[in-house]
């Protein structure tokens, strides 16, 4: 075996490029089932993003359903999720460009059902007794007023004829009717609730003419957050809720809650995306589940009668997108060393089967770097997590034994999001070159019950930060990192940690904003609907304590930054307005710190187009060899970094 080449850490030659990095995966997301065939969909960066309904047809056949240029995407809450249903003979979905529902019987294009006009529409059910779909509808027809929510039934036979179901509270997610037909349940909560905060789920009778009736709130509150209702095939409805401090499943049954299992584990998961599932039913008397401990997901069968549950084994360390029949069980799946995939469980043979690779791509382990979980003290007794990837490339070493290598802590989005271990090639990107990396769960993660979420209550821009900067030092304290070449990227909610971080603490030397926050008071007034009012929990009522929304914010204090800082950021953005990071540029580069920007003009909240995600991968590289000093081995397209 030939000896590898000493080059300084960030200086070593990868074949995992930006372009590999940015289109040689696709994003998995919704899977159904009807009878054998299986649904999935597919975000391809090399077609600008566009969702494709994929199908495995019963034969074993892989096929796409929506035809370019049509994008099976909602942007109900602005995230989406929950944009297809499929039966027996037809997919209905939500088409990204103008919001209608669509419907496309097999080998047909697709048709509008919906009318024309400023509506969005999520979370779709089938109501085969009285042949239409139940739905989540966001009006926005109304200019200047705020976006109006409520449950509506679409009718397949009266030209798509519209009926407000339910209506009232300001959201409303997850309808689902019972097998004979005759109730439905749902979720709603109100400003200024995000979901995994308080929800409340309901359930009524449906009387013949397809009304609600006998409507009754079954459990949830302001402080108990409920997720994923669901029927059993014998009419029983089961839940998951956070009433014990963990998201743990539950049933509705003759006029009261019964726990099912309970354990400190996480069942549930903080709804940013209708859709979600973690528990199907495979027979009345058998669930087959995913839950998470300690960021790390497991497959197991619970038996309700006995209410008890035993893991199943595979390989896998990330699951989710559960859904089941009598047949088969299919999720995604990733683990260290393999890409996310679509993922069959035979329950039969109890065999796991690939259905589908988000990347065919093949890599030497010896340029894989695996991550080790890490639980570090941040305050008062209290420890946060994080997954610490140290460099890794067969093909080179430091040259120097007590050379440490740059470390890039990543603060993940949300914030109520979670870093997990599985295979990124987001990540392996600068690990082959020599960056180490810190994907941080700070306090306000999911994964690890509500006591770590509600840590971060009122104190967004301090907890975060604090943990970030703590694990860091951890890592300078243990060896493995650099302290003059700490850097921290973060994208929306992780930016505005990012740059709350380089503002207002003097740990990290470098950083980059994806689509982040820097004046929270402006993110007050101007953001859409569903997160209007998701600042008063992670600072406070606004404009009371105004003065809170200025303090931390990063705009109100550039005179405290002082290391070098790259945005970038869509135009398009209707989350974070492009107005943020154009203050924060313009701030920047009035006090001569060095500073540099790239904007998207057809990007949103998060970057699709693959072009585009290769662009800003290369940009920061080049960023963090300019201001850290070391050459690069790849031949990347210089940017302008004013006052560097």
């Amino acid at each position: 075996m030939s000896a590898s080449l000493e080059k300084p850490y960030g200086s070593w030659e990868s074949p995992i490029t930006a372009d590999l990095t940015a289109s040689a995966t696709v994003s998995l997301g919704q899977i159904a089932l009807n009878g054998k065939i299986i649904y999935w969909t597919e975000t391809r960066p090399h077609e600008g993003g566009r969702c494709v309904i994929v199908c495995q047809t019963e034969d074993g056949k892989i096929k796409d359903i929506n035809p370019a240029p049509y994008s099976a995407k909602s942007r109900v809450h602005e995230y989406g999720g929950g944009a297809f249903l499929a039966t027996a003979d037809s997919v209905f979905f939500s088409n990204f460009e103008d919001q209608r529902i669509y419907r496309q019987k097999l080998e047909a294009d697709p048709k509008p059902i919906t009318p024309e006009g400023n509506y969005r529409y999520a979370d779709a059910v089938f109501d085969q007794q009285r042949n239409r779909l139940i739905c989540v509808r966001e009006d926005h027809s109304q200019k200047g007023a705020e976006a109006i929510n409520t449950l509506v039934a679409i009718s397949l036979e009266d030209q798509g004829s519209i009926s407000v179901l339910a209506s009232g509270a300001d959201f409303y997610a997850s309808p689902r009717l019972s097998p004979d037909g005759n109730a439905l349940a749902w979720l709603s909560w109100n400003h200024p609730n995000m979901p995994w905060d308080g929800t409340e789920l309901w359930l009524a009778q449906v009387d013949k003419a397809g009304n609600l009736a006998q409507e009754q709130s079954v459990a949830g509150s302001r402080e108990e957050s409920i997720f994923q209702p669901e029927w059993s095939p014998g009419g029983v409805l089961y839940f998951i809720s956070d009433r014990n401090g963990w998201w743990n499943l539950y049933r509705w049954y003759q006029g009261s809650v019964a726990a099912v299992i309970q354990m400190e584990a996480e069942f549930g998961l903080p709804q940013w995306i209708f859709g979600q599932s973690t528990y199907a039913f495979t027979a009345a008397d058998r669930i087959i589940c995913t839950y998470s401990s300690h960021g790390i997901s497991h497959l197991a069968v619970i038996d309700p009668a006995s209410c008890s549950l035993k893991e199943i084994k595979t390989p896998y360390i990330a699951m989710s997108a559960l859904r089941a029949n009598s047949e088969q069980v299919v999720f995604i799946a990733a683990s260290p060393t393999e890409f996310s995939a679509i993922v069959q469980l035979d329950l039969a043979t109890e065999g796991l089967k690939v259905l589908q690779r988000s990347s065919e791509m093949t890599l030497d382990p010896g340029y894989l770097s695996i991550a080790q979980a890490l639980e570090f003290p941040v305050a008062d007794g209290v420890s946060a997590y994080g997954f610490f990837y140290p460099p890794k490339n067969k093909d080179f070493s430091a040259p120097a034994e007590d050379e440490r290598p740059p470390l890039l802590v990543i603060s993940h989005g949300g914030p109520t999001g979670a870093a997990h271990n599985a295979l990124e090639l987001k990540i392996q990107y600068w690990t082959s070159r020599g960056i180490a990396v810190l994907d941080v769960n700070y306090r306000g993660s999911s994964h690890y019950g509500r006591a770590y979420r509600q840590q971060l209550k009122g104190q967004w821009g301090i907890v975060d930060v604090d943990d970030c900067i703590s694990g860091a030092l951890y890592l300078v304290q243990q060896g493995g990192a650099d302290p003059k070449r700490l850097a921290i990227r973060g994208s929306s909610a992780g930016g505005f940690t990012t740059l709350a971080a380089l503002t207002f603490r003097g740990v990290f030397k470098a950083g980059a904003s994806y689509y982040g926050v820097s004046d929270l008071e402006a993110l007050a007034k101007e953001t859409h609907k569903f997160e209007s009012r998701y600042l008063d929990w992670l600072i406070g009522p606004y404009p009371a304590q105004a003065d809170l929304y200025i303090a931390r914010s990063p705009i109100h204090a550039v005179d405290k930054l002082s290391c070098p800082t790259i945005f970038f950021q869509g135009l398009e953005d209707k989350v974070v307005p492009p107005d943020q990071a154009k203050a924060m540029v313009n701030a920047l580069r009035k006090k001569k710190l060095p500073v540099a920007c790239i904007f998207f003009e057809d990007e949103q909240h998060g970057f699709c187009k693959a072009e585009n995600i290769s662009r800003a991968l290369t940009a920061e590289l080049y960023f963090y060899a300019q201001v850290f000093g070391f050459s690069l081995a790849d031949e990347v397209e210089p940017i302008v970094i004013e006052n560097l």
